[in-house]
């Protein structure tokens, strides 16, 4: 088991500030290209901004081209994801142009470029504590489970991946992430990133007294406190079924 602390989260962070920043200045004709895109075919906003949880719980915003119509029923409620998902929207989600501008987010602290992918709020209370660890890393803009799999797993196997990578990190382990996702995208295979769109919600998998994540606000203060479960304690890690060392 190797823990992101120390002078290995120091490089981790170093290399996100590095990539991120490079990739901001080099792609900017592209996300230029992108937004004018976007504009032109769903009108503004160019962005979506949503509340995720990232490290501990801890709520950021999270940062995307917008591939979805704001459009509602006669009633006012929001018309469901595959109804509001646009052909140009499918095309940015097809080449992942919509997830680049989660660069911003990594340069800001709030995310990594490898790590779980920041899911929903409403999910945190909805976890198991083994789920929860998930949350003990900054989360991805890639991560393990994307290259193994992404919207074919059913969620109990997608969180058991993301436990994995807590548990397995290291750099070469993220290079290796890095690597086979930019193959993924040149290769058009699975490349969709977790969307209401494309996957079914999570409704949970243990009772309420088994969560243990705490909601806290952009400024840190705690918004909601779920009590900690029976498993807070223990640390175990099953051998995710899709889960190979790097180099296999």
């Amino acid at each position: 088991m190797q823990r992101q602390t120390g002078a290995g989260r120091l490089l981790k962070r170093l290399i996100d500030l590095m990539v991120a920043g490079g990739g901001l200045v080099c792609l900017s004709p592209v996300l230029a290209a992108t937004a004018l895109f976007v504009r032109a075919t769903m009108g503004g906003p160019v962005f979506f901004r949503q509340q995720r949880p990232g490290l501990g719980g801890r709520l950021f915003t999270v940062l995307k081209f917008r591939s979805m119509l704001e459009a509602t029923d006669a009633d006012g409620n929001e018309l469901p994801d595959e109804q509001r998902l646009t052909w140009a929207g499918r095309l940015l989600r097809s080449t992942s142009l919509d997830e680049l501008p989660q660069l911003w987010n990594v340069l800001k602290g709030d995310m990594s470029l490898v790590g779980p992918r920041p899911l929903l709020v409403e999910y945190l209370p909805r976890y198991s504590a083994e789920q929860a660890r998930r949350h003990d890393v900054l989360p991805g803009v890639t991560g393990w489970a994307q290259i193994n799999g992404r919207n074919a797993l059913g969620w109990n196997e997608r969180f058991q991946l993301d436990v994995w990578y807590v548990d397995h990190w290291s750099l070469a382990l993220d290079l290796k992430v890095l690597a086979l996702t930019l193959l993924r995208v040149v290769q058009r295979q699975g490349i969709s990133f977790v969307s209401e769109a494309t996957m079914n919600k999570f409704t949970g998998t243990a009772p309420p007294e088994a969560n243990v994540v705490a909601l806290r606000q952009d400024d840190g203060r705690p918004f909601s406190s779920p009590s900690d479960g029976p498993d807070s304690g223990t640390r175990r890690e099953p051998p995710p079924p899709h889960a190979r060392a790097p180099g296999s």
